[in-house]
């Protein structure tokens, strides 16, 4: 076999596992652009690697893709990013490769913006841990060899992570109805657009959160914590004007979305994705709402939607 040939053979062993180690990554970051640098740094430690001495190609890549991981979670701009209060994971459309895999409720909840943000409670070890297992099914043994632990010491960590995580949900542990979560959610974009702020309030859980990016141009998160809060805040956000219409380049259309498994609503000019409002739900109410509006953070959403066929928008023009 020539060289041409090894390379070639080597690149489709890599690309067989892209997708794969893509979700790892995101996971592990909460962030497709992060994500994609490390599968592509990794793509390079395998190329330069002596492939004729890896016997499993998928663990060694499991291992190297984790362990970049790592370092990016360690690294000093990560910690200045994530403590500095304007972190935030990156939304993706549901359909997108790096979601799975998602047959199981745990798979699927690893990958929930909610887990995503509870995750920055664990440190890089637990948190590798806990995306090993509850999204990839590793074994504790496996899971040792590729973070250089015992079994046990995987097992202690794990225990730390699901306790960690478990203790700081809200309650809706359960999958939602689609059919219910999409009935909630028309109900909150009507009331907010027509200002029913007691409306919203009824909407929403007695301990339900808030948080907004600031579509990027503010320093920090915008967080409120009470349902009377978020229903003016929400009432004076979607209601439109001429003004936020100039802001935003136009006149959006609504599309209702499931955006990491949860209900969503899309603000869309042309193929544009130019905002995103994810719903957490709880005991048919919504016990979280997350505004994302920051270009930086809509990039592949946006790549997706593109690729995606649409239903009717639930406004038109908004």
């Amino acid at each position: 076999m020539d060289n041409t040939t090894t390379d070639r053979f080597g690149t489709s062993r890599f690309e067989a596992s892209r997708n794969r180690l893509a979700s790892l990554a995101y996971r592990l970051l909460g962030s497709a652009v992060d994500a994609e640098d490390a599968v592509q740094d990794a793509f390079l430690h395998w190329q330069a690697a002596d492939r004729q001495r890896i016997k499993v190609p998928e663990a060694w890549l499991t291992k190297v893709v984790t362990n970049l991981c790592l370092d990016r979670l360690r690294s000093a701009q990560a910690r200045r990013e994530r403590t500095a209060g304007a972190w935030l994971p990156e939304p993706l459309l549901d359909g997108d490769p790096m979601l799975g895999p998602a047959d199981t409720f745990e798979q699927r909840e690893s990958v929930s913006l909610a887990v995503l943000t509870l995750m920055e409670r664990l440190s890089p070890v637990e948190r590798a841990v806990y995306v090993l297992r509850e999204a990839f099914s590793h074994s504790h043994a496996e899971i040792g060899e590729i973070l250089d632990l015992t079994e046990s010491a995987s097992q202690q960590h794990l225990h730390r992570a699901r306790r960690r995580i478990t203790g700081a949900r809200r309650g809706g542990e359960e999958e939602v109805d689609p059919a219910s979560a999409r009935r909630i959610v028309e109900e909150f974009l009507a009331a907010a657009s027509s200002g029913r702020t007691e409306r919203l309030v009824a909407l929403l859980t007695d301990d339900a959160t808030a948080i907004s990016d600031g579509a990027g141009l503010t320093e920090k998160l915008l967080q409120f914590d009470t349902a009377q809060r978020i229903a003016a805040v929400a009432g004076a956000g979607f209601k439109p004007t001429p003004a936020k219409r100039r802001l935003a380049g136009g006149t959006p259309a609504v599309h209702y979305a499931l955006v990491n498994g949860a209900p969503a609503i899309l603000f869309v000019i042309g193929d544009q994705v130019i905002g995103a409002v994810t719903f957490d739900i709880a005991g048919g109410k919504i016990a979280t709402v997350r505004g994302i509006a920051a270009p930086a953070r809509l990039v592949r959403l946006t790549e997706d939607w593109r690729q995606h066929e649409p239903d009717t928008p639930l406004i038109t023009q908004w």
